[in-house]
């Protein structure tokens, strides 16, 4: 029988994609010759924030900005322990004003934000997993940003290395189930990096590169619930076998720029 799973109401902060679109190309997945339906996009992202609120969530928004087509991925900028705010700084010049409203969102909500001075795309590569902080490094956000965010957090930082562009940040590649258990797709990382996940966590879901693809790893949990990408079939059917609940919600066109449902999800750990 599988194990009983306890959803904690969660706190999360989203961007309305008002400004969408794939106007440059600092992934694999993005191509600007290919047409992005805002309307669709408006909709997914709302079938995402209402799941949130049917499932007890609290969800806040953050005023998205023209010029800034990527805002709506609020998770990369920052990361939100016990209340404390690291922001971002983005690898991509394209990216780096986003920071600024997301800072100022945090500050007038009565956060104390650090600003990082290496580059670091929030929980994008910074993924807070109970006892410490998993951090990913190879594309983006640099290892000398996780050792800021250890120093300013006072949390363990283990570093993960990916190897693979298509998961270019650490939450396309591995999500949080719970404070004892994660999922993730083994080929996106080094060999030295899959060893350190097999001893973290040797219960751990694993997700076929199928799965990985169709962004089934940029999930998000609540210790029950996992909204998931409908695409990783065989993903939510491991996740079921364990006593989770998946919740599919459909974000394709968001998948154009690289991102899904943990992309647009900002937590709030206060």
């Amino acid at each position: 029988m599988p194990e009983s799973r306890v959803a904690r109401p969660r706190r999360y902060l989203v961007c309305e994609p008002r400004f969408f679109a794939v106007r440059y190309a600092i992934n694999p997945w993005m191509r600007p010759d290919r047409p992005v339906d805002v309307s669709l996009a408006r909709r997914q992202w709302l079938s995402l924030v209402d799941a949130y609120h049917r499932h007890g969530h609290t969800v806040e928004t953050v005023e998205p900005l023209p010029g800034l087509p990527d805002m709506v991925f609020a998770a990369n900028a920052a990361v939100v322990v016990d209340g404390r705010v690291f922001g971002s700084r983005f690898h991509a010049p394209e990216r780096r004003p986003e920071s600024v409203p997301y800072a100022a969102w945090f500050k007038a909500h009565g956060f104390d934000v650090q600003h990082p001075e290496s580059v670091c795309e929030g929980e994008g590569d910074l993924v807070p997993a109970g006892r410490w902080i998993l951090a990913g490094t190879g594309f983006r956000t640099t290892p000398e940003a996780h050792r800021e965010a250890q120093e300013f957090f006072g949390v363990p930082v283990i570093g993960l290395t990916l190897v693979d562009p298509y998961f270019y940040h650490l939450d396309t590649a591995l999500f949080v189930l719970d404070d004892e258990n994660v999922a993730y797709y083994p080929e996106a990382f080094s060999p030295g990096s899959r060893e350190v996940l097999e001893r973290l966590y040797p219960d751990a879901v694993t997700a076929t590169r199928e799965d990985a693809m169709a962004f089934g790893l940029n999930s998000v949990s609540d210790g029950r619930h996992v909204f998931v990408s409908p695409g990783a079939t065989a993903l939510a059917g491991r996740l079921a076998d364990r006593g989770y609940v998946p919740v599919p919600v459909d974000l394709s066109e968001f998948h154009k720029a690289g991102g899904g449902i943990k992309c647009c999800t900002q937590e709030i750990r206060s």
